[in-house]
């Protein structure tokens, strides 16, 4: 199993905002710090701020923080934001093909599975992942030193 880039980013986004409280953190320092694209950035601050996850302000002055405290933010409700489809397996898909699956038990099981495994990201909230605003620059220096691909 897989998360998205949409998923990942999301959570990187709210760790930047969650270690920055005071102020509102800009589109910007945030692909500075991150080396992600400006477009997935702004899709990914309009549908957390769509959700109330976070809060948004356009403008010269403008940026995002969070909307909720960071031990309200579910991180299995971020996924179920980000991920497109749980479609694990192919007779999941409203468009399945395989023969078996009128005779197949796998899809309970991977239903089960995936079942525990949103119980326990439900489980955890964005508080328990909190970095301090200090090691994001850490992070900025490795990535800068780093040689491109």
């Amino acid at each position: 199993m897989r998360l998205t880039m949409m998923s990942d980013y999301a959570f990187r986004v709210l760790l930047f905002a969650a270690a920055r409280p005071e102020r509102l953190v800009t589109i910007d320092e945030t692909q500075e710090i991150y080396g992600m694209s400006r477009g997935h950035l702004m899709k990914i601050v309009g549908v957390l701020a769509s959700a109330g996850i976070l809060r948004s302000q356009r403008g010269r002055a403008g940026g995002f923080t969070l909307g909720k405290s960071p031990d309200e933010i579910r991180l299995g409700d971020v996924l179920r934001l980000t991920e497109p489809d749980f479609e694990m397996v192919e007779c999941f898909s409203p468009t399945g093909a395989c023969a078996i699956t009128p005779f197949c038990r796998l899809p309970g099981i991977v239903t089960e599975a995936l079942g525990a495994f949103m119980a326990v990201m439900d489980r955890h909230t964005l508080a328990e992942l909190i970095i301090r605003p200090q090691d994001f620059g850490m992070i900025a220096a490795a990535r800068q030193e780093r040689p491109s691909p």
